[in-house]
């Protein structure tokens, strides 16, 4: 992939060895428990630089086009990606996990209802932040979203074909961070329906006006604190 950064490279924003180190460093620890990897665009002062040829795209974005295939929890082959280049790390969803997006208003309201649930640990996970105010859940893949989110636009679902940043990946604003670490959560990943409920919880306390509450097959309605 060298041959792609040839004219580029100066405008590349200069991180210290340690930093392109430490990226690395955290890209592999993801993959070693499962979490599939790939190397994002790199920042170029106030926008991203993939390094091929006529990208329209300024935001942050994978480097490489066939990232959905290439893709990888190789920890060789996934050194090699930062050998030389500070890459953001971003994490494939659809596969380990899939992942709830919020506003940060409504996700610190939704981790304190969760981290007091009746369900217990089975509705705590991790959960990571942006610098433009978004939180992200990770949970378990495959759920498609509540019917009385899906015309919400509070609420986004990464799954299959999608990608989100991972700490510590920089973006113009500032660093991805985890709120509540995988290490915190022991890498576990919680019920997508459990979080999915309170948020509708939360939503609905906050006055955000959702679809008529209807049961998933499979899975029962959780109990309402207090009663």
């Amino acid at each position: 992939m060298a041959h792609m950064w040839g004219n580029i490279g100066p405008r590349v924003a200069q991180l210290s060895p340690l930093e392109r180190v430490r990226l690395r460093r955290v890209a592999v620890r993801y993959a070693l428990h499962g979490w599939e990897v790939t190397p994002g665009a790199c920042l170029a002062r106030s926008r991203f630089v993939c390094g091929r040829a006529g990208c329209p795209t300024v935001g942050c974005h994978p480097a490489l086009v066939d990232w959905e295939h290439s893709a990888s929890a190789d920890p060789a082959r996934i050194a090699t990606w930062w050998r030389t280049r500070p890459h953001g790390v971003l994490l494939p969803t659809g596969r380990a996990f899939d992942v709830l997006e919020v506003p940060g208003h409504v996700g610190r309201d939704v981790l304190l209802a969760v981290q007091n649930h009746p369900a217990g640990p089975g509705v705590r996970g991790p959960v990571l932040s942006t610098p433009t105010g978004r939180w992200m859940f990770l949970v378990r893949p495959g759920d498609p979203l509540r019917p009385e989110l899906e015309h919400c636009f509070h609420v986004v679902r990464h799954g299959p074909g999608s990608w989100i940043p991972a700490p510590p990946t920089r973006l113009p604003e500032g660093a991805v961070r985890w709120v509540v670490a995988p290490e915190q959560a022991r890498w576990q990943l919680p019920d997508s329906y459990l979080v999915q409920s309170s948020l509708i919880a939360e939503l609905r306390a906050s006055g955000v006006p959702l679809a008529v509450e209807q049961l998933v097959p499979g899975h029962l309605p959780l109990p309402r604190q207090g009663y």
